[in-house]
């Protein structure tokens, strides 16, 4: 499963400027990779991890902008058209293997 975030965060001030970078660096150092500007995914294995993830999403989310989260399967997410641009490292089909104990 992936996790996409949206922001649209305000820039117009210069603490408005570093709210928005202090996002993106947790956007980054949580482990999320920039699909697009203002656009980041990660990978997230099962819903407990995506619900860890978006716990930690609103404890640090600025008081101003707009920032949206949406959970897709892995499958949903390789059904992306990219009509423009090369698919970053990142962005390649996740292969899951099924581990079997007998």
């Amino acid at each position: 499963m992936r996790i996409i975030v949206f922001f649209d965060l305000p820039v117009t001030t210069k603490t408005q400027r570093k709210i928005a970078a202090d996002f993106r660096k947790f956007l980054i150092q949580d482990g999320y990779y920039m699909v697009q500007f203002s656009v980041y995914a990660r990978v997230c294995n099962g819903y407990d991890a995506i619900d860890k993830h978006i716990k930690r999403l609103k404890s640090v989310v600025p008081d101003n902008g707009s920032i949206r989260v949406l959970v897709i399967t892995e499958r949903q997410y390789q059904s992306m058209y990219v009509l423009t641009g090369k698919l970053v490292e990142e962005e390649k089909p996740v292969v899951m293997q099924q581990l079997t104990i007998f």
